[in-house]
C-alpha cells in the first residue's frame, strides 16, 4: 500500500507560481497511475490532473489546461504538479491520489475512482 504526501502549497500572488510535490512510499511508485485533485471550501472535491505510469500520457481539467503541468519522476518517487498563472480561483486544498489500475482510455476524473491518498496542502492565491 502506498503512502502519499503532498508539500509545496503556500501563498502566491495572482499570475504567480508554485510547484507541489507528492512523495510516495511504501510501494512500487511505477506501478501507480498518479492524480491531483482539489477542493475549495463549500465545494466538491475536483480533478485537476493525471498522469499515467510511464509519465507520456497526462489529462488536465479545463480550467487548468495550459497553465498547470504534470508530471513525475519514477526514480524519486514523487508527482510534480507545476503551476503558473495561477488565479484566486485556484484557492484550494491540493491533494494527491494514486490507482494501482491503469485504464486503456482517459484516466478517472471521480474522486471515488482513486484509492489512496495524501493529506493535502494549500494553496491560496490572493488578487
Amino acid at each position: 500500500q502506498v503512502q502519499l504526501v503532498e508539500s509545496g502549497g503556500g501563498l502566491a500572488q495572482a499570475g504567480g507560481s508554485l510547484r507541489l510535490s507528492c512523495a510516495a512510499s511504501g510501494s512500487t511508485f511505477s506501478k501507480y497511475v498518479m492524480s491531483w485533485f482539489r477542493q475549495a471550501p463549500g465545494k466538491e472535491r475536483e480533478f485537476v490532473a493525471g498522469i499515467k505510469r510511464s509519465g507520456s500520457i497526462t489529462s488536465y481539467e479545463d480550467s487548468v489546461k495550459g497553465r498547470f503541468t504534470i508530471s513525475r519522476d519514477n526514480a524519486k518517487n514523487t508527482v510534480y504538479l507545476q503551476m503558473n498563472g495561477l488565479k484566486p480561483e485556484d484557492t484550494a486544498l491540493y491533494y494527491c491520489a494514486a490507482n494501482l489500475w491503469e485504464p486503456i482510455a482517459a484516466l478517472p476524473i471521480s474522486r471515488n475512482s482513486w484509492t489512496y491518498w495524501g493529506q493535502g496542502t494549500q494553496v491560496t492565491v490572493s488578487s
